[in-house]
C-alpha cells in the first residue's frame, strides 16, 4: 500500500488569466484538500508563477496536476512532497547555511 500524499509544494505558471484567486480555489476543490497557500513569485505581462503548497489527508498529485492544467497552467516541477502517517518538516543540516 502506498502512503498518503500529505503535502505537495508546485512551481506553477500560468497564465494572467485566471487569477490567483480562481486557480487557488479550484485546487482546493480538489478531493482531500484540506488547505492550498499560493504565493505570487513572478509576474510577466502574461504569465505568473505561483509557489503553490497543498495540504491534505490522502493527496492525488494526478488530479492536482489536472486542475491546475485545466485552469490553464502547468507544474514546472514538484518541490517537496510529504508522505507518510504525519507530517514532518524538515531539520536544518550544516549544508544550510
Amino acid at each position: 500500500m502506498t502512503p498518503p500524499i500529505r503535502r505537495l509544494v508546485l512551481d506553477v505558471l500560468k497564465p494572467s488569466d485566471p487569477d490567483i484567486l480562481e486557480v487557488t480555489a479550484v485546487v482546493a476543490d480538489c478531493s482531500a484538500v484540506d488547505s492550498v497557500n499560493a504565493v505570487l513569485v513572478e509576474t510577466d505581462r502574461e504569465v505568473q508563477t505561483l509557489k503553490m503548497t497543498v495540504a491534505g489527508g490522502d493527496l492525488d498529485a494526478e488530479e492536482i496536476e489536472a486542475t491546475i492544467q485545466d485552469a490553464g497552467g502547468s507544474v514546472h516541477s514538484i518541490d517537496q512532497v510529504i508522505c507518510g502517517d504525519r507530517v514532518v518538516e524538515q531539520s536544518p543540516t550544516p549544508q544550510d547555511r
